[in-house]
């Protein structure tokens, strides 16, 4: 009987391993779960070859021109000349200047050393004087943070205070080695709204720049920020602003973007009819026809892709799901940008999903 008992134990065994396994297995899956596959409108989005959360470039509205790249990898190598040769050969085309201006300010900001040997290869030159007085101007606002005020300690003010006063210096200098320039008061207006510079003062760094170049995108982007209420004006005055400047502008100028910049900088309502009402819809429109008459004249334009941002997220809040698609397309993959880039380090994210609504109710559409 024993030696029975001791046979059929052994045939069990087998039995027995395999119901602990598979026990096992199923406590796993419902504890700790597989992932979840991509939703639907996530993989129709990629099947248009639109690019998931984790690949979206969050530093950019744009690709960089492949030279303005280079130019700041040869920098971070130590070489400056590729940056200079780049800036010297922009010439008056201040908008560009500008923008290049930012990105090696940026870098600089975060180690100069480059720019340090720049300076002492050519004392005068007026673009290495220029990047440095970006280059503070970032350094001070780095050292701010982008909280809110409240949240902001008051050794944090007072570096940020410091090094804006400092930069007006190098603003100046900047200025003084090449007055036809306007770049350094676009800069200046940074240590304006930081400073809390008078409405009298922000009027007259205004002319400096407009005498220059009337209708330079990011001096407009800037001014329109130190005219919102969050910073040094109101609603009101944002809003006049941005329309007087959006009127007075050519076509193809892009500063149809400030008006819905003013809507989307003040807006504190969750109705979305607000955004599809008569006046909402001709300011898209307007954005549609500034995009399209500087694509055909000026497609590399620095301020295109931000203008295009603007106009997708509106478009989509407007029911338009074809148009905003068209935007979307044109600049998916870099999300630097209203209305992502306020979301910090969700800005990826946000952007795909609403893009992948978009995706999804144009389908539904068809």
């Amino acid at each position: 009987m024993t030696v029975l008992l001791w046979i059929l134990a052994a045939l069990a065994l087998p039995l027995v391993i395999a119901a602990l396994w598979f026990t096992g297995v199923f406590v796993k899956e419902l504890f700790s779960p597989s992932p979840p596959g991509p939703d639907a409108t996530a993989l129709a989005a990629e099947r248009l070859g639109l690019l998931p959360a984790d690949r979206q470039d969050t530093e950019h509205a744009a690709p960089p021109p492949a030279a303005w790249s280079a130019a700041l990898t040869a920098a971070r190598s130590g070489d400056w000349a590729p940056a200079a040769e780049l800036l010297r050969a922009d010439g008056r085309v201040w908008e560009r200047r500008s923008t290049l201006t930012a990105e090696l300010g940026t870098l600089a900001a975060e180690e100069d050393g480059w720019l340090l040997a720049w300076e002492a290869a050519r004392p005068d030159d007026p673009d290495a004087a220029v990047v440095r007085a970006q280059s503070t101007v970032r350094l001070a606002w780095d050292l701010r943070g982008a909280r809110q005020a409240r949240y902001t300690s008051r050794e944090q003010f007072e570096g940020f205070g410091r090094m804006l006063s400092a930069a007006r210096e190098e603003i100046a200098r900047a200025a003084e080695l090449n007055p036809e320039d306007p770049t350094p008061y676009v800069v200046e207006i940074w240590v304006a709204l930081g400073l809390g510079c008078s409405h009298a003062e922000m009027d007259e760094l205004w002319e400096r720049i407009t005498s220059r170049d009337p209708y330079h995108y990011g001096a407009h982007y800037a001014a329109l920020q130190y005219w919102c209420a969050k910073w040094r004006g109101s609603k009101e005055l944002a809003f006049d602003f941005a329309r007087r400047a959006a009127e007075r502008a050519p076509v193809g100028s892009l500063l149809t973007v400030l008006p819905l910049i003013a809507r989307f900088e003040h807006d504190e309502t969750t109705d979305v009819a607000a955004d599809s009402t008569p006046e909402m819809l001709a300011l898209v429109d307007a954005g549609l026809a500034d995009a399209a008459a500087c694509a055909a004249s000026d497609p590399d334009h620095p301020g295109l892709a931000q203008l295009r941002h603007l106009l997708a997220y509106y478009l989509h809040l407007q029911d338009r799901h074809e148009a905003a698609l068209e935007q979307f397309r044109l600049v998916d993959g870099h999300v630097d940008a209203l209305p992502w880039n306020y979301r910090g380090e969700d800005a990826a994210a946000y952007y795909c999903r609403v893009r992948n609504e978009t995706v999804r109710m144009a389908a539904e559409a068809v």
